[in-house]
């Protein structure tokens, strides 16, 4: 059984090959998760969807890494513990060849080494810059009605 840390070094180390064009690693990403799990995206710019089950992640890391990144790596990643030792805290920051950057924090509870839940904090307008997506985010974000936001 891997530990919170040796599980949040494998999905960083499957996120990335996953957006360099690796498919193979949806299934192998999902695998990091419990059956039932809680996956939130708070900071989503158009709201978050919770991801609740593996097969759920499954579907969402499947859609994954099919946009224009590459090169894609993972640096200055810190690891906090806390007195909880089922909850660990990554800190990291995404880069691309092209000079992109998207700092990330997500804060995971990992139960007999698979996630059962997470929150993560990722820098969306970074990854959407990086991916030529930001004018469409904005008129995304601009045609929404008030009522519309989550």
């Amino acid at each position: 059984m891997r530990t919170p840390e040796e599980t949040f070094r494998a999905l960083l180390d499957g996120a990335c090959r996953l957006q360099n064009g690796d498919r193979d690693q949806a299934d192998r990403l999902a695998g990091f998760y419990a059956p039932e799990t809680d996956v939130r995206h708070p900071l989503a710019p158009l709201g978050d969807t919770p991801l609740r089950s593996r097969e759920a992640l499954r579907r969402h890391f499947a859609t994954a890494g099919t946009g224009t990144l590459s090169g894609v790596r993972v640096e200055d990643v810190r690891v906090h513990h806390t007195a909880d030792p089922e909850v660990l805290v990554g800190e990291f920051t995404y880069r691309g060849d092209t000079g992109w950057t998207a700092p990330a924090v997500i804060v995971f509870r990992i139960r007999d080494g698979l996630i059962v839940e997470s929150r993560d904090y990722v820098d969306h307008l970074g990854l959407a810059r990086a991916t030529g997506a930001l004018d469409a985010l904005c008129a995304q974000l601009t045609a929404r009605r008030p009522t519309e936001a989550h």
